[in-house]
């Protein structure tokens, strides 16, 4: 067994035709090989419910068989396990396989493996020697997948690590996006091509469980944590990219804001010019998704809303048509950014950045998670006071609503390591209710701010009225249901040992 290293990296077709005359490159005669590769799974796709892929790779008159572990792409990174062996297309040994568990599994399913798709692409690929002792392989892989009677294109560089460390590998990449645009890829042939055989549109990702266990190092959960938030970040650039489906653009909010509210968690123990880089950059990103977010939801809720309080009104019409050319201009402003040079460098290197950090010596995780959580259930409780206090308003409750958004993302991070049962599911719920109360609320101040952008004096009263109406309503439930919570013991007191 070996275990793959490498950075997937896209790029179009006039960025893959200059790369070959890149200073690092244009000196070395390149390796060219024609690849095909004949991927199998069962006709119910057990291998890749599994996580497992299984293909033969014909490169001239060879016939390898390889067998690998999927792996999360995240800022272009993937490190995987792989088996090869030379064999014959239709027979699969699997004898070469030493983790018990995958080769039975992989036997148990020998006799129903069938052909599922190919890809064929030219390889030309330069070997280069960083240092002495440090050897990394550069291949661009131009070509196609061929699915379910579709094809789409692969234009792609995958940089390997052969030996030497996996900083290197990410100074090969800063160093090749100096000049080349070339952005992190979120998934891989494989991934891709189940899609494109199955001809599934695109959804928008949600969050993944994150497997944190007891025993890992604070540092190492929160580079498990964050390296799954940009992952969930990148399952959603291309929908906001190409689309105008609005749950791309929530999701992919949603994951810079899990990603920020880790960052708060381990900030005493994250070197502070790691925060003083990243986190203005992600606070950024995530402002240019606002508005786009901000205006979606004002037309596909609050002015639907408003159109049946206020039948016939041309007010409705006024706000609709200011509300559409806002959210255009907003929404190429979003695609423009994640399209843009700044954010693949910032993939990067932010993901280089993870996987550097040190070690502290904070102790396993779990002694870590009762402090941090009390912290945070604090921080709800003096918000919670603030919000009630006379004169609290808008802006307080706005606040609110992000203390129990950090907790609410804290308790499913660390959600594996309590003991499940319902103090845990209460718990979680009425925080989730609470953040959801408060979210209505919230969109209430957007619509009340965006309305009294769009029109202006006495023809936006009346509406401005009746929000200011919806938002006192809702006063009574936030009260009942933050006395319910006040009086809801924390599930961290029995977090699992």
């Amino acid at each position: 067994m070996s275990t793959e290293t490498e950075i997937k990296l896209s790029l179009s077709a006039r960025v893959a035709s200059q790369l070959p005359r890149h200073p690092l490159l244009a000196d070395r005669t390149p390796r060219r090989q024609l690849l095909i590769n004949t991927y199998y799974d069962t006709p119910d796709h057990r291998l890749r419910e599994n996580g497992i892929v299984v293909r033969y790779r014909q490169q001239g008159r060879e016939w390898l068989l390889g067998v690998k572990t999927a792996a999360q792409l995240t800022g272009g990174l993937a490190q995987r396990k792989e088996w090869e062996l030379r064999g014959k297309p239709g027979e699969f040994d699997f004898s070469h396989v030493d983790e018990s568990a995958i080769r039975e599994l992989l036997e148990s399913l020998r006799d129903h493996l069938q052909p599922v798709f190919t890809t064929r692409f030219t390889r030309q690929a330069w070997m280069l020697e960083p240092r002495a002792g440090a050897r990394i392989e550069v291949a661009l892989d131009r070509g196609w997948i061929e699915a379910g009677g579709r094809r789409q294109a692969i234009r792609e560089v995958e940089l390997e690590l052969c030996t030497g460390e996996l900083g290197e590998l990410f100074d090969l990449a800063s160093t090749l996006q100096v000049t080349l645009p070339l952005h992190p890829e979120a998934s891989s042939k494989s991934e891709r091509a189940y899609r494109l055989s199955a001809d599934l549109p695109m959804t928008a990702g949600k969050a993944m469980p994150v497997p944190v266990e007891a025993g890992l190092s604070s540092m190492g959960t929160f580079r498990l944590i964050a390296l799954a938030c940009v992952n969930h970040l990148q399952r959603n650039e291309q929908g906001v990219r190409q689309g105008d489906a609005p749950e791309f653009v929530h999701q992919a909010r949603v994951a810079i804001r899990r990603l920020r509210s880790a960052i708060r968690v381990w900030e005493r123990q994250l070197p502070e010019s790691f925060v003083a880089r990243f986190d203005p950059l992600w606070q950024e990103l995530a402002r240019q998704l606002g508005d786009t977010r901000n205006w979606d939801v004002f037309l596909t809720g609050s002015v639907p809303a408003l159109a049946v309080v206020f039948p016939n009104h041309v007010e409705i019409e006024q706000l609709l048509s200011y509300g559409r050319r806002r959210r255009s201009s907003s929404r190429q402003a979003a695609r423009r950014a994640l399209t843009s040079l700044a954010y693949s460098r910032l993939l990067v290197d932010f993901t280089a950045a993870l996987v550097a950090l040190p070690e502290t010596g904070a102790g396993p995780v779990e002694t870590f998670v009762p402090r941090w959580l009390d912290k945070c259930s604090k921080r709800v409780h003096q918000r919670a006071t603030e919000a009630e206090a006379e004169g609290g308003g808008d802006a307080a409750r706005h606040r609110l609503r992000l203390a129990f958004k950090q907790l609410r993302y804290a308790l499913e991070f660390f959600s594996p390591l309590f003991a499940t049962g319902p103090v845990l599911e209460g718990y979680h719920q009425s925080v989730s209710a609470l953040q959801e109360l408060l979210g209505s609320q919230n969109d209430l101040a957007v619509a009340t701010q965006l309305t009294g952008d769009a029109l202006a004096g006495a023809r936006a009263a009346p509406i401005l009225g009746w929000l200011a109406e919806q938002s006192e309503a809702l006063l009574p439930e936030l009260r009942t249901r933050l006395d319910g919570f006040r009086q809801q013991p924390p599930p961290w007191q029995e977090l699992s040992q």
